[in-house]
């Protein structure tokens, strides 16, 4: 079979089914609560068809195109993050019968995932967190019992959102390897279809049950030339140049001190990003005390309690805080994974209540002024 096809608009349908047919669960984009968001979604037609989204440091809206792209936007407010590594999960509970106690350990979940829409610095994004939940020392049972099953249907980005910088970070955005499928959507006056890059032999099965047609050049030629479109008009970038060094060298810059007066320590950054996998452990029990349980939730390097010992926090300032984040998602993280924390998404960017922009500020630390927004600057009123 060709590793490269055409899917014309109204046979989309058919690779919903064919991946329902072999018994994964569908998630993708969908329009709910005034964004775009991923959810399970059981038709092409629950796909946000006809809108995009309009992006800016601490701004993000809905807006209707004027066309009926069904994957016309950027990166969502959520990540695939939460089916892979949910924010909440079970890790046992423990029932107490007379004077013993019974352990009664969570399954793993045997949910087979298939994920419709996968932008390029989000699948790497998976691949970093591949490094910290499968690595050869240390294993996550629960991220390797879905992601083992997991079919990856990407897209890539036929616009450049106002915050994404993946160009710079080498990770988009166009995928290039790690999916089943990749889809680019193409929508001229004439046709409306995808050429689909066919990228595992799931993925190829998968096709096979789908009507999609022989691609001819010039229609190859199309979607790249859309795909280099969005790489040229792509406005932020980060140089990542020796940027582990630079950032553990300069611990003491002034720069953290203003960077500081603005941070709300909200920890947003942290809960968007599509990397972040900080966590803590909470205990709960019934009145009665006879049952008690322990979950595992997403936590913030941004709240005090992440820092907290025996006689304190150890991080009390804001500065700490947000240098703690930066310097792991940029420098440490290098030394630990062998990869940056960062995908160059912007989804932090974005979400930051005081528009806090993570490439200026490591120009900032560069020393090299910048006039975008939500920099060490004056911030722009939303």
């Amino acid at each position: 079979m060709d590793t490269t096809l055409k899917l014309k608009i109204n046979n989309l349908p058919q690779l919903f089914a064919a991946l329902q047919s072999r018994g994964y669960t569908t998630v993708g984009p969908t329009l709910r609560d005034e964004a775009i968001v991923y959810d399970r979604i059981d038709s092409a037609d629950e796909l946000p068809i006809g809108w995009t989204d309009e992006q800016a440091p601490a701004t993000y809206r809905l807006k209707k195109r004027d066309d009926n792209a069904y994957f016309g936007f950027n990166a969502t407010p959520q990540s695939w993050k939460r089916y892979l590594y949910p924010p909440q999960r079970k890790l046992f509970s423990i029932k107490k019968n007379g004077k013993s106690l019974e352990l009664l350990e969570e399954k793993d979940s045997n949910v087979k995932y298939a994920f419709i829409g996968v932008r390029s610095c989000e699948l790497n994004a998976i691949m970093v967190q591949d490094k910290v939940f499968n690595s050869n020392e240390y294993k996550d049972d629960s991220y390797n019992s879905i992601r083992k099953n997991l079919f990856i249907a990407a897209v890539n980005c036929t616009q450049a959102g106002e915050t994404c910088f993946c160009v710079s970070m080498k990770t988009g955005p166009k995928a290039r390897s790690s999916f089943d499928l990749a889809l680019t959507e193409v929508l001229t006056e004439n046709e409306h279809y995808f050429v689909v890059e066919i990228g595992s032999e799931n993925g190829a099965s998968i096709m096979a049950q789908v009507d999609a047609a022989a691609v001819n050049e010039n229609e190859i030629e199309e979607a790249d030339k859309i795909i280099r479109q969005t790489e040229s008009t792509m406005k932020r970038s980060m140089e990542t140049a020796d940027l582990p060094e630079l950032l553990s060298e300069n611990l003491e810059h002034p720069h953290w001190d203003e960077v500081a007066k603005r941070c709300l320590t909200c920890g947003n950054c942290t809960m968007v990003c599509p990397t972040c996998f900080c966590s803590t452990v909470e205990d709960v029990t019934d009145l009665a005390g006879q049952n008690a349980e322990r979950f595992r939730r997403w936590d913030s390097c941004f709240t005090m309690d992440f820092s907290k010992v025996a006689g304190g926090s150890f991080r009390i300032s804001p500065k700490s805080r947000y240098r703690q984040w930066l310097t792991h998602k940029l420098s440490s993280w290098v030394e630990q994974f062998g990869t940056s924390g960062c995908v160059g998404c912007g989804r932090c960017i974005t979400w930051c209540p005081v528009g806090i922009d993570i490439t200026a500020e490591v120009q900032a630390i560069r020393g090299v002024e910048t006039q975008s927004e939500g920099s060490f600057g004056q911030q722009k009123g939303v």
